[in-house]
């Protein structure tokens, strides 16, 4: 028998992104000779050698495996796989983006106190803030982005959390990362982005954002198959320093036997000891209200995320090209896509997202609301979805799906008009996308 037969597997090594998109989650934990594809584990349930086991994965002494709600091992190598992409310290899936955002707003808030959210959000996340969560009494105040000052002049000291979304869907004006998260530190108020539709590309975490959310149903899984959300830590934020702003992290928890979740955990070996923040909101949130990801999905998730890299640059060569050609058409009366943008804009473009203007597209056909739907109902290789993420391109009328649900004002402050129509550039050759919205545009 080899010496060596009995050894660990040996540590990959990598510092890029792309390299952990491929590589990242500790494969070690599936044994001595591990498989190069992560397997799907189909169980509800662990079995555990013995009683003084199972009370120390209960008792958050001992990190394991006890319940599929909980933990898995497939969902835990999506979880550090995305976190080494980000630089996050850890991760937590859930059963979608929306879930990512609701478990990670309410695992700092309660009855009582606020959120400062940006107005340009996707409607459904709009509605989730200003109308659920006020029935479970936590206020949402909606501030303008191109005012990162706004954020600090709505706190006061039931503040919680700052929230907004890095590309908003569909205004598409990049938020104000690097500023917003200073006003944040200055408040000792953690920043909340979601960077649903700028995974790769941006990497907020650099740029002093404490916590990201991902609808990874969109372009970490790529593929449109599955759905599945994220929650990131970036590990940055003293929640001990600001105890007093943010009790829920630094008093005892009734929800959990008492424990204080910025002390507890803490001697863990594996990901559950190094974020207080998540291991509170999975044995609380996610175990009370039960939003977890299916093995399966996150096993569909991980084959996505091995190419997110090729595919965001794909998607932002051709949604670059989409936009000229739109821009310079005679029926659009305007583009939104962040490399058209102008001024300070402009400048916050080039610095956070470098050369890739990203995978979204919003134009306005002359002729309103009956243009924009004559456009999408000629388009034949562009396929009529409210989805975005996809590898195939699909184009949506916002104003009639994804914000139809919005008043007019919170319509118009997220950049939805009635004739807009938002296009989610996918991977094909660029003379066939050409070609298809040529054609459409005709029938306008």
């Amino acid at each position: 028998m080899p010496a060596d037969e009995n050894r660990s597997p040996r540590t990959k090594a990598f510092t890029r992104a792309e390299s952990a998109a491929v590589h990242g989650g500790r494969q070690s934990r599936l044994g001595i000779t591990p498989p190069v594809v992560t397997p799907i584990f189909q169980t509800a349930a662990y079995e555990l050698p013995s009683t003084a086991a199972a009370a120390g994965i209960f008792d958050l002494l001992t990190d394991g495996h006890a319940y599929s709600r909980l933990n898995n091992p497939t969902c835990d190598v999506l979880e550090e796989r995305m976190a080494a992409v980000d630089g996050a310290v850890a991760g937590l899936a859930v059963a979608s983006g929306q879930a990512a955002v609701t478990l990670a707003l309410l695992n700092l808030c309660q009855a009582g106190d606020n959120v400062i959210a940006s107005d340009e959000l996707y409607g459904g996340t709009w509605n989730l803030l200003a109308n659920t969560f006020a029935r479970f009494g936590v206020e949402t105040r909606f501030v303008s982005p191109a005012d990162p000052a706004a954020f600090g002049a709505a706190t006061d000291a039931r503040t919680r959390c700052y929230f907004g979304e890095t590309l908003p869907n569909p205004r598409l004006r990049l938020f104000p990362v690097e500023e917003v998260a200073a006003v944040a530190e200055s408040h000792g108020v953690p920043l909340v982005l979601d960077n649903t539709m700028l995974p790769y590309v941006l990497r907020p975490i650099e740029h002093g954002a404490h916590i990201l959310v991902y609808s990874a149903t969109k372009y970490i899984g790529g593929h449109g198959s599955s759905i599945g959300g994220l929650i990131l830590d970036s590990g940055t934020f003293d929640w001990e320093r600001h105890a007093a702003r943010h009790p829920l992290m630094n008093t005892p928890d009734p929800a959990h036997g008492g424990v204080v979740w910025t002390r507890t955990g803490q001697d863990l070996s594996g990901p559950l000891g190094r974020s207080a923040f998540l291991l509170k909101a999975r044995e609380t949130l996610l175990r009370d209200l039960g939003p977890c990801l299916s093995p399966f999905n996150a096993f569909l998730l991980l084959q996505g995320l091995e190419t997110l890299p090729l595919r965001m640059r794909a998607h932002g060569e051709n949604a670059a090209r989409v936009a000229r050609f739109l821009h310079e058409h005679p029926l659009v009366e305007r583009v939104r896509y962040p490399s058209l943008a102008t001024g300070e804009e402009a400048d916050r473009v080039r610095r956070l997202l470098g050369g890739n203007g990203g995978p979204l597209v919003q134009f306005e056909i002359k002729g309103g609301r009956e243009a924009g739907s004559r456009f999408i109902e000629a388009l034949t290789l562009v396929s009529h979805v409210t989805n975005v993420g996809d590898v195939r391109s699909m184009a949506t009328h916002p104003a009639s799906t994804t914000h139809a649900q919005l008043p007019e004002a919170q319509q118009l402050a997220a950049g939805v008009t009635q004739g807009s129509v938002r296009l989610s550039v996918g991977i094909e050759h660029i003379d066939d996308l050409i070609t298809d919205l040529t054609q459409a545009l005709r029938a306008v």
